[in-house]
């Protein structure tokens, strides 16, 4: 049942590291958007990007604290999607996707880290 929680662990570095190099390009000029840019979502997107590096960590050395942290950021992405969808007046399309697609990414964390392992531990 470790493999699963690899895969987390990967999942998670991967949607870290993807998060701090893409917001970092933006909050340093690098990459412009024909878009508007919410300062706020990007700073927000760059700092759960190292709280995903240091959750990978903890998810691959099998950590219970990883749990937490999983719990935490999936609660705080659906959040930030829902405000940006219903609340939100200049948000773009994009960062609306982005948003869904991080949530996402968390709910298969979540499941291949806690939900399988806790199935199969429960049948032995």
């Amino acid at each position: 049942m470790k493999i699963f929680k690899k895969i987390a662990a990967f999942l998670a570095l991967f949607i870290g590291l993807m998060s701090v190099f893409a917001g970092s390009k933006v909050l340093l000029g690098i990459d412009t958007k024909d878009y508007t840019i919410l300062t706020w979502l990007v700073s927000y997107n760059i700092i759960f990007g190292i709280i995903s590096i240091f959750t990978a960590y903890l998810i691959w050395r099998d950590n219970e604290k990883s749990r937490s942290l999983i719990f935490f950021i999936l609660a705080m992405h659906f959040m930030v999607f829902v405000y940006l969808k219903f609340f939100s007046e200049t948000v773009a399309s994009e960062s609306i996707k982005a948003m869904i697609f991080r949530t996402s990414i968390w709910i298969l964390i979540a499941v291949f880290s806690i939900m399988i392992p806790k199935y199969f531990n429960h049948k032995r």
